[in-house]
């Protein structure tokens, strides 16, 4: 058997892996690493964005299984759904405005409270402040 052909100019060490660096951390610099994205903010907006879509989705879905399994969603459950729904998506196309994301978190309290009107809005709003956690997670996480 044949080794494979080394390149003479790379800096590669033969004998191993290089040794683990902090996570977080350039090699050399100490200083934080690049997260690789060529445009993180955008990305990070689009996670945003895409977050508040689902959830709009979801929000205008449920309405009907909620009537015919868990009953007695009124009138203004319905409404507040349909303004939850709204909301997120116009706070969705919003995401380059940097109070949308504190928007964001209003509008998840907003949905847990929702829990009032039917026991299955609280549910929802349990799952949903959930994956907004995790999106502000990431958030910070990409953008320092």
């Amino acid at each position: 058997m044949t080794s494979p052909e080394r390149d003479p100019h790379t800096t590669e060490d033969p004998t191993g892996p290089p040794a683990e660096q902090p996570v977080g951390e350039e090699p050399t610099t100490g200083q934080p690493r690049r997260s690789g994205l060529r445009n993180p903010e955008r990305a990070v907006r689009g996670l945003g964005a895409g977050t508040l879509s689902l959830e709009a989705l979801v929000l205008l879905l449920a309405i009907q299984p909620i009537r015919v399994v868990g009953g007695d969603l009124g009138g203004a459950a319905i409404g507040a759904v349909v303004a939850l729904a709204v909301a997120a998506v116009v706070l969705a196309g919003m995401m380059r405005r940097p109070w949308a994301w504190n928007a964001g978190t209003v509008l998840q309290g907003l949905l847990l409270l929702g829990g009032l009107l039917h026991w299955s809005l609280l549910g929802l709003g349990i799952i949903f402040a959930l994956v907004w956690a995790y999106a502000l997670h990431v958030r910070r996480v990409i953008l320092g």
